[in-house]
């Protein structure tokens, strides 16, 4: 998400792709409400109209309420090195006994994009070379949400935007960048060169900064990485890539024969060790769909099968991963692919939205954004959920007058413990957090009212505690971590 829906917001009326676009539902039925047709999710009642907050934070539906968590620059990291640093994305969430959490958190930085960036702390530390910026932090609430420790989990990293938890409770954290050992960055007044090559996944635990391991796992490829989701075989690892010139792909990645993933895997895999391969999106006469952004709600629940494609050089030596494979031939590529999050039978990604004609098919249709399911057995995706494209002045009115019901922009998303999905919208005007039905109708749960800088900033990182009682979101800047609490089971059951 290092290009934001709202930089990029473009006019211009939604174009047909190939033969299956079609209506798409109307501003006045909140996005995804055709076509009720998925295996694996969870009913649920509409959630109360929101109430704004005296406090000028989070509004929220009558009979919830939120806990401010973190705050960047303002609350204390444990290692005694600083403060809470700033712009937390991917949020994953560990259960402790009594009931209590650990959260590791995400930090969406470079060095010195912000005062209050991830700093250096022995054992934590990948690159001497990427200082005070991106990595992660690990915060301790109790049972109620309550804050009781923060400290430093990896750091010496970019650009950390999203990533996954594991089978075996650790967590992924995606570096969103492709730069190379010798680059070199200036920001804040301070200037320096990476001395590492960087855009990996590193494995995080929740124990303190002292059991850390900062090692690149290298055999999930080297490309602009948002997030990713390990499949309950642990023997495939599913990620995304949130690029373009051209466009991301989605990825695949299957251990070697006789190889189960498990703690450690940074230490366990060669770089080479199992196979990276890249989605291609099969029509009904055998050809590759050319972009996801052909697919339009009229194609809402219906599956399509899925190949693979390997990559042949996973680390980009010379030529990105996503370069050193064709559209519409080897691949099916996406604008904007960023949240990803799974379940039992396969995983949800998020394609944000697609409407920059540069980076889109000139017969591709522009969206809002898209919810796909990929069956992991089946080796199909199908379209669940669909936020059409408005022009910038139907935008900006309907974002005005109707603040709670027009959404676009999903980010990252969250398979909820009844099996519904949580949303985190990054989009123009208001930024909601949205509890959405796949296949069915799609909610505001959350509005962030924090004006800062001008804008409404984006909502990352949405994760229920394991025992579904406190849902934790993050609002990226200024940096904020709450904890919301209210009668979850009676509107997502």
């Amino acid at each position: 998400m290092a290009v934001s829906r709202r930089q990029l917001l473009a006019g211009g009326a939604a174009g047909v792709g190939l033969a299956v676009a079609g209506t798409v539902p109307s501003l006045g039925t909140p996005a995804g409400a055709a076509t009720p047709n998925h295996d694996h999710h969870g009913g649920g009642r509409p959630f109360p109209p929101l109430v704004d907050d005296p406090d000028g934070i989070l509004a929220l539906p009558d009979g919830f309420h939120y806990r401010i968590v973190a705050r960047a620059g303002d609350t204390d990291l444990d290692d005694g090195v600083g403060k809470t640093p700033s712009h937390q994305d991917g949020t994953g969430s560990f259960p402790l006994r009594g009931g209590g959490v650990r959260l590791i958190q995400n930090h969406e930085l470079t060095p010195y994009m912000s005062q209050y960036g991830v700093p250096w702390v022995e054992g934590t530390v990948y690159d001497r070379g990427a200082p005070f910026g991106g990595g992660c932090t690990v915060v301790e609430v109790d049972k109620r949400g309550r804050r009781v420790a923060e400290w430093v989990g990896i750091s010496g990293t970019a650009t950390n935007c999203a990533g996954g938890p594991t089978p075996w409770g650790s967590w992924m954290t995606c570096e969103e960048t492709e730069a190379k050992a010798g680059s070199t960055w200036s920001a804040g007044g301070q200037s320096g060169a990476y001395e590492k090559n960087h855009g990996y996944v590193f494995e995080v635990f929740t124990d303190s900064s002292r059991h850390q391991n900062p090692l690149p796992i290298k055999a999930f490829g080297r490309f602009a990485h948002e997030a990713l989701v390990v499949e309950p075989s642990r023997k495939r690892v599913y990620l995304t890539e949130d690029a373009s010139n051209p466009n991301g792909l989605f990825y695949r990645w299957t251990a070697p024969h006789g190889v189960t993933l498990g703690p450690g895997v940074g230490a366990k895999l060669s770089p080479t060790a199992g196979k990276l391969e890249a989605m291609k999106v099969l029509l009904d006469d055998g050809s590759v769909l050319p972009d996801l952004a052909y697919i339009t709600s009229a194609q809402l629940g219906r599956p399509f099968r899925v190949e693979w494609t390997e990559v042949p050089d996973r680390d980009a030596t010379t030529t990105s991963t996503r370069k050193q494979l064709t559209a519409g031939v080897d691949v099916t590529p996406s604008k904007k692919l960023e949240g990803v999050w799974g379940d039992q039978h396969g995983a949800y990604v998020v394609a944000s939205f697609a409407f920059a004609p540069a980076d889109l098919p000139a017969d591709a249709t522009k969206h809002d954004g898209q919810v796909w399911y990929y069956n992991y057995a089946e080796q199909t995706i199908k379209l669940v959920t669909y936020f059409p494209h408005l022009t910038a002045t139907d935008t900006a009115d309907h974002a005005v007058k109707y603040p709670d019901l027009y959404f676009d922009g999903p980010d990252n998303v969250h398979v909820t413990p009844w099996g519904s999905l949580v949303l985190a919208e990054d989009g123009v005007g208001a930024s909601h957090v949205l509890s959405s039905t796949p296949g069915g109708a799609t909610y505001a749960i959350a509005r962030n009212q924090l004006l800062f800088e001008g804008s409404y900033s984006e909502f990352t990182g949405p994760n229920f505690a394991p025992d579904g009682s406190v849902l934790f979101v993050n609002i990226q800047t200024p940096g904020i971590t709450l904890a919301i609490s209210g009668p979850w089971g009676r509107y997502l059951v």
